[in-house]
């Protein structure tokens, strides 16, 4: 098998721009239509809209590579590296820490250079201990040559099938000072176009033991920031990626193993940006629904338990609220529980459901219904 780095013409891409342009002008259009709208709400509400799209990021991007984070954690980690006045705050990992300094590093700072000192503080970060999982690995420097080929792998031991082997650790700081060079340099590329070059030229050099995927999609997401030229972020590349996993390895893998042309993987790349900033909509419809909803909620004064209860079905919150399922969460007597919940019904904030008795339940009042 003859990968794409070993090709003469590596790394010289090329792509069809008459097959892309239809694409590229589409998701500009979505793109300004978006922007544009975030433009028109307040201050509050596109932090807390931008902040719900890095949480999801961060999240999603680990989740491509099968490590789960917990929300909440990573959450309360981008408030305090942003310095939002937003409660609730629950205490984050180190490890959680490192992957929202990187993410928050490439978006907030998007128009600092990359270099190889500053990737290799995104790396650090991502492996505060040293380790990947139970394997010690070579932190904040690229990979070395005697840890071997770096491959990317699957199958049972001694029927592996090998999807991709990276170009040998000796390449490598060549092969990064003119990607570097390259993702530095004012040429004339369209941006979209160049996150997606970017994020394929990096992750086929390997230049890391761990962690190549989520780098890449930073770098990718940095690109996109320096595309809309603004620090927030309003739509999610990671989390799209995430939901079409098995399409973007296969791409990934289809490019590594053909030659420069990377048409194809621009125009799925481009694609599922389009759907990720069509996506968006939905997100930012929750937000502005959550305000309102506050709104309605803080025109008088909340108890803690109703706060609590609030966020929770706010949240991740499965199916009605009952008074049974009140009493668990807010950790309190039958009674207030009972109290507080005709409280909100009074209020608006709760609609109770069809049919009585022990069945009875409620749920949140809905947009239309605000």
């Amino acid at each position: 098998m003859t990968w794409i780095h070993e090709l003469d013409d590596w790394p010289e891409f090329t792509w069809d721009m008459a097959l892309l342009a239809p694409k590229l002008s589409e998701i500009r259009h979505q793109q300004g239509l978006l922007l544009g709208r975030m433009a028109g709400v307040g201050f509050d509400l596109r932090s807390e809209a931008s902040l719900a799209v890095l949480t999801k990021d961060v999240v999603k991007s680990s989740a491509i590579e099968g490590e789960k984070l917990d929300e909440l954690e990573v959450r309360s980690s981008i408030v305090r590296k942003l310095g939002l006045d937003v409660g609730g705050l629950v205490p984050a990992g180190r490890d959680v820490d490192g992957v929202v300094e990187m993410m928050v590093d490439a978006t907030r700072n998007y128009s600092a250079e990359l270099t190889v000192e500053r990737l290799f503080a995104w790396h650090a970060s991502l492996f505060p201990t040293g380790y990947s999982g139970m394997h010690k690995i070579t932190v904040g420097k690229w990979r070395l040559e005697s840890a071997g080929a770096m491959q990317v792998v699957s199958g049972p031991i001694g029927r592996e099938l090998v999807h991709f082997e990276a170009p040998a650790a000796q390449r490598l700081a060549g092969e990064m000072r003119e990607f570097l060079h390259w993702f530095a340099s004012s040429d004339d590329i369209d941006s979209l176009i160049k996150s997606g070059l970017a994020h394929l030229w990096f992750v086929t050099i390997h230049p890391f033991a761990d962690g190549n995927g989520r780098i890449a999609r930073a770098i990718a997401d940095m690109a996109l920031a320096r595309s809309d030229g603004i620090p927030d972020r309003f739509y999610s590349m990671s989390s799209q990626i995430e939901l079409e996993r098995k399409e973007y390895y296969h791409h990934l893998e289809m490019q590594q193993k053909g030659g420069v042309d990377a048409t194809e993987w621009l125009d799925w790349f481009l694609a599922c940006l389009g759907r990720a900033i069509m996506n968006a909509g939905a997100s930012l419809e929750f937000v502005l629904y959550k305000s309102k909803l506050w709104e309605k909620v803080n025109t008088a004064a909340v108890n803690d338990r109703q706060r609590l209860v609030l966020n929770r079905m706010l949240d991740d919150f499965k199916g009605f609220m009952s008074t049974s399922k009140y009493v668990k969460l807010a950790k309190t007597s039958p009674d207030s529980a009972l109290r507080d919940i005709k409280d909100l019904v009074a209020r608006g904030v709760f609609v109770q459901n069809a049919g009585g008795g022990r069945s009875t339940s409620y749920r949140l009042v809905t947009a239309e219904e605000l």
